[in-house]
């Protein structure tokens, strides 16, 4: 049992980076370089780029984060390790909602839209489209990162609140609070 949720802690850490850095990322570069762009290269780049987000190396860090995590609190708190298990599930509800969902309801729809734009050839109109979609996009992609960022400390907290080490379980695989604990904050 400790080896399983020592893997199953790391995995939901790992998945909460992946997904934390991919927003991240957006925040601190990407979308900094696009406005500093021609704009008709902006608008291509990001719809180059949306089109190619749906992808097999993307999906598990967008969307098997939460049920990672998930999984992460069932386990914990079926070995009894209830405070633990109440962190990455808090983990799971914030990503749920502030990164997940919200990237469906708009992040997603502004994609959408900006694929059925054609380029305009004209540069004063390519940055009115350009402007209408870059500062509303970045600042709930900020959110976004914001909240993955969260989710990626709360699955930190709840693999410092684990106990895992055998030491840590008596004889039948079950939680022992009174040995020893590895890892505390």
């Amino acid at each position: 049992m400790p080896g399983m949720l020592a893997a199953l802690s790391i995995a939901s850490v790992v998945f909460c980076g992946a997904i934390f850095g991919f927003f991240y990322a957006w925040v601190c570069s990407t979308m900094w370089g696009l406005d500093q762009a021609d704009p008709r290269v902006a608008i291509a780049a990001m719809q180059a780029m949306n089109a190619s987000v749906r992808n097999a190396v993307f999906f598990p860090a967008f969307f098997l984060t939460p049920a990672v995590l998930v999984f992460t609190a069932a386990a914990m708190r079926f070995a009894g390790q209830s405070l633990a298990a109440l962190w990455f599930l808090a983990a799971a509800a914030v990503y749920m909602a502030f990164g997940l969902f919200l990237t469906m309801a708009v992040n997603v729809p502004m994609n959408e839209a900006l694929a059925r734009t054609p380029v305009p050839a004209d540069i004063d109109v390519a940055r009115e489209v350009w402007e209408s979609y870059s500062g509303r996009w970045q600042f709930w992609n900020q959110v976004r990162a914001i909240a993955s960022g969260i989710a990626l400390i709360f699955a930190g907290i709840g693999l410092t609140r684990s106990r895992l080490t055998a030491s840590a379980y008596d004889s039948k695989g079950r939680s022992s609070p009174s040995r020893g604990r590895v890892l505390t904050l």
